[in-house]
């Protein structure tokens, strides 16, 4: 595996393509780029203070305990590392930090990430996505709108459906009632 993740991939912020100033250094003894560099967890404790340069990035087994969340609070930018498409622990890490530690800063997915995944991974509080090379950034952008609705409470939508129609329900009712 390369010390330094170089490769021109496809990326995506906030639902739109965009240039990707990160550097994403796999190896935690590399030497870092002069560019802001997302690194290994163990190394961006260690080498963080002071320098907005440099973020973490978690692979898909760490234990987020309430002691490293609130540590993380502090990073300008938390990558979680999909080593294999078909490892969705990044999922609950990212639901973790938004919604139990309320981290509002940027999360990326990186590694093996599959324009099938990109509307799942928004949804569980994704808003960086770094596809594998190989994967075409027109059509993860077509698949990041592929649902109008969701059934289910998430990240980006925390009522489920059947609560927003019963609502609107019982909206249109009212008038017939009074």
């Amino acid at each position: 595996m390369p010390d330094q993740d170089t490769s021109v991939r496809p990326f995506i912020r906030g639902g739109q393509p965009a240039e990707d100033r990160w550097v994403l250094v796999r190896d935690e003894d590399a030497a870092l780029p002069g560019s802001p560099a997302i690194v290994p967890l163990a190394r961006w404790q260690q080498e963080r203070e002071g320098s907005g340069d440099l973020a973490p990035w978690l692979s898909s087994d760490t234990e987020l305990t309430s002691a490293l969340a609130e540590e993380l609070m502090a990073a300008p930018v938390i990558a979680i590392d999909f080593p294999k498409f078909t490892d969705g622990r990044g999922y609950s890490l990212a639901r973790l930090l938004r919604e139990r530690y309320g981290f509002d800063g940027e999360i990326r997915a990186i590694g093996d990430v599959l324009v099938d995944q990109v509307f799942f991974l928004t949804r569980c509080g994704f808003d960086a996505l770094s596809l594998r090379e190989d994967q075409w950034l027109e059509d993860a952008l077509r698949a990041l709108n592929a649902f109008s609705r969701a059934y289910q409470p998430a990240v980006d939508e925390r009522e489920p459906l059947f609560r927003h129609r019963l609502r609107e329900a019982v909206k249109r009712a009212e008038p017939a009632l009074v």
